[in-house]
């Protein structure tokens, strides 16, 4: 395929410094630049941390990736946004596509990057690594993420905390993302396995409203809403096999 490329760009946890040179520079010069929402007239987290380096000219587009679990609607999201970019590229110009922390760890843009080269297998892709929000927690709370051999297991909070339950009792570091409205019940389980004193809390790590905790038993209580765009690194405080 003859035309532009389409750039993913991790844009880190909400620090508009922790931006990468390459990403910012990128943002910088593209001519179309793509930022994520949840819903049409919402605010795009990523677009906020972006705005500094933001060309005046440039051509700002919002693309509706909603927080539902619904496949079909959410493949139709992604197929509708992956078009919008391929129209860009086929022109010619390169597409920039934004989003928070890095590209290939838990984003959206994971699954508009397969809907683009399912429209055109041979594109021109180039992903710009990001901070991730489990380095940023660390570094904000002076928490060791791996040590050693340690074993480090990333965890996605979901409504079966069993997950969770089996990476604590195998050993190590936990770094647990996505915590959302299941805070009080992690709470709960980090109590019940003895690891609560062992574990670190942020939330919004990097914007205005940064929350970061280290005392976790100082959680219990708060609303459904504290656990949003937060992330919990625990440490079992055994070696494992």
């Amino acid at each position: 395929m003859s035309g532009g490329a389409f750039y993913g760009i991790g844009v880190g946890p909400g620090d508009s410094e922790l931006i990468t040179v390459k990403g910012a520079r990128l943002i910088g010069e593209t001519k179309y630049l793509f930022v994520p929402i949840a819903k049409v007239k919402a605010d795009s987290v990523a677009f906020d941390i972006v705005k500094p380096y933001i060309s005046a000219g440039t051509h700002v587009t919002e693309l509706v990736f909603p927080m539902v679990t619904d496949k079909s609607e959410l493949e139709k999201r992604w197929n509708e946004s992956a078009e919008k970019i391929v129209d860009i590229i086929r022109t010619g110009e390169d597409a920039c596509f934004v989003t928070l922390g890095d590209p290939l760890l838990y984003s959206t843009y994971i699954y508009l990057l397969r809907a683009v080269k399912r429209i055109e297998p041979d594109i021109k892709v180039v992903t710009i690594p990001g901070v991730t929000a489990i380095c940023a927690v660390a570094a904000l709370t002076g928490f060791p993420v791996g040590e050693r051999k340690e074993l480090v297991t990333i965890v996605p909070a979901s409504d079966d905390l069993d997950v969770l339950r089996d990476a604590i009792l195998r050993g190590g570091s936990i770094a647990l993302m996505k915590v959302g409205k299941r805070l009080q019940q992690v709470l709960e389980l980090l109590d019940e396995l003895d690891v609560i004193d062992n574990s670190v809390f942020v939330a919004h790590a990097g914007m205005n409203n940064q929350m970061v905790e280290t005392d976790l038993k100082k959680l219990f209580g708060k609303s459904a809403k504290t656990g949003y765009l937060s992330s919990i690194l625990i440490h079992t405080g055994a070696q494992s096999s």
